[in-house]
């Protein structure tokens, strides 16, 4: 048997296997269902509210741990990256002890359904769904399956077009999340989640060997932590926009807060993404920069190849089968997790209020992932130009994510804001933080995230005042 065909052969025994476990413990649960709960938004969007807090653990760190980390910060081929992964841990923190709470409180099944109920309208929450949508679709959806792709080719070193090789993510993916809905999701990203990380610590320890653990002739900017202004990630980016996009990407989007707010109750969630923010603090951080920095010792500045290009050299065959098999995982659960996020927002907050109340929605499920799937495959080759991928998806992220963060900071920290006035500032944001981004650049990106943030909630409590006459004042008990 060739070399190719045992890595083949590994990676889809281990593929099927997850994909059986996965069976087996959805069909498990399902036996204990009650029949008129399967294909409601609860079942389908929340797995029934019965994911503990293990498997919450799990899926958090996989949905996030996909190749735009793996593969887009190894390319960066520096140690300054891990500051991605560090202050993640905030976010965590701050979802478990400020937001879940509240959440659970007003029994959301959509993380924009908290904004109909502060604002008491639903118009807020349909926006603010729709701005993710074209999120989810346009940046993060294509962004990881072009990630996926370029690893499997790089570590395979195979002559398959790249678009065929992410048709097959994006269709695998889909399965997942029409089949299953959430709960095969989060359960194969506990799967899938103890392999990659185990096999990821082993890259590292791997990597390391193969340099005798000797990091000279790296130079000092790629190993620092200190970042200086023509960096990536300048240290003072961390004193600003860097905490508030950790808290909008942990705290108030659904792809991630979607499995917390699926346990059977508060203090189960809250277990689970503290789980997943120690993980995040002394697994992670390895992972997705050491193999990067160790490559440009050994092959150069080779950008967004460097992680397939080390993880095929310095695994054995029989092993770079079982990595590819977990680095699919990551790129399936990432991706079907988007999509299942994706048609709870189009689902509950658009189509079920606008269109029809009682729509079918494992069908409707299933039509909305085809659509999406379709759009995200068509923008594939416009990442496979980026210079970075993982910068280029967290700048492009600026245009929705601060104001988006906006409209939920102003709509939990006070009291008689018109709803309308929030919508106005979100919009006022979105061009905001496209002129900083197309036109005029005065400062770093992030610095920009925190100036249009703050920007959005004056604008949204200026207009609220003046132009719909209300006395906006602080809520005092966000619970």
């Amino acid at each position: 048997m060739s070399t190719t065909h045992l890595q083949i052969g590994i990676f889809i025994f281990i593929t099927a296997l997850i994909g059986f476990l996965t069976y087996l413990k959805c069909r498990a649960a399902n036996k204990h269902m009650d029949p008129a709960a399967i294909g409601t938004n609860k079942e389908v969007f929340l797995a029934g509210g019965g994911l503990s807090w293990y498997v919450v653990a799990g899926s958090i760190t996989l949905t996030n741990l996909s190749t735009d980390q793996l593969v887009g910060m190894n390319g960066n081929q520096m140690a300054l990256l891990a500051w991605w992964e560090f202050s993640a841990v905030l976010g965590l923190i701050v979802l478990a002890k400020v937001f879940l709470p509240v959440y659970y409180k007003y029994q959301c099944t959509t993380i924009t359904e908290l904004l109909e109920k502060r604002y008491n309208d639903h118009h807020i929450r349909a926006l603010i769904s729709v701005l993710f949508l074209l999120g989810n679709v346009f940046i993060f959806i294509p962004a990881m399956l072009y990630g996926g792709s370029l690893f499997m080719k790089s570590m395979f070193n195979v002559n398959l077009p790249l678009m065929t090789i992410a048709v097959a993510f994006a269709l695998a993916g889909a399965a997942y999340a029409v089949l299953g809905g959430l709960r095969a999701v989060a359960v194969s990203d506990a799967y899938s989640g103890i392999l990659l990380l185990s096999l990821g610590m082993l890259v590292v320890f791997l990597s390391l060997n193969a340099i005798d653990f000797d990091f000279s002739d790296i130079p000092a900017q790629r190993l620092t932590l200190i970042g200086d202004n023509n960096s990536p990630i300048p240290w003072h980016t961390l004193l600003t926009g860097m905490v508030f996009i950790q808290v909008f990407y942990w705290s108030t989007n659904q792809t991630q807060t979607q499995r917390a707010m699926a346990s059977p109750t508060v203090e189960e969630g809250q277990k689970g993404v503290l789980a997943a923010a120690v993980i995040r603090l002394l697994i992670v951080p390895p992972i997705i920069v050491l193999p990067g920095i160790i490559s440009y010792k050994l092959y150069g500045d080779i950008g967004d190849a460097a992680y397939g290009r080390i993880v095929g050299d310095v695994l054995p065959v029989w092993l770079s089968g079982a990595f590819a098999a977990a680095v699919a995982a990551a790129v399936l659960t990432s991706t079907n997790s988007i999509l299942n996020a994706s048609t709870a927002l189009y689902v509950c907050d658009i189509h079920e209020k606008y269109v029809n109340k009682n729509a079918n929605v494992p069908k409707l499920n299933a039509i909305i992932t085809a659509i999406l799937v379709v759009i995200a495959l068509a923008l594939v080759p416009v990442y496979a130009t980026a210079d970075s991928i993982i910068n280029t998806v967290q700048q492009l992220y600026g245009l929705l994510s601060m104001p988006i963060l906006s409209a939920f900071i102003v709509g939990l920290l006070f009291n008689n804001v018109d709803s309308r006035a929030s919508i106005m500032a979100v919009i006022f944001g979105v061009g905001l933080y496209g002129f900083f981004s197309f036109v005029w650049s005065p400062v770093h990106y992030i610095h920009l995230m925190f100036v249009t943030l703050f920007a959005c909630v004056g604008v949204a409590l200026l207009i609220s005042k003046l132009v719909f006459k209300t006395q906006p004042s602080l809520a005092l008990n966000l619970k």
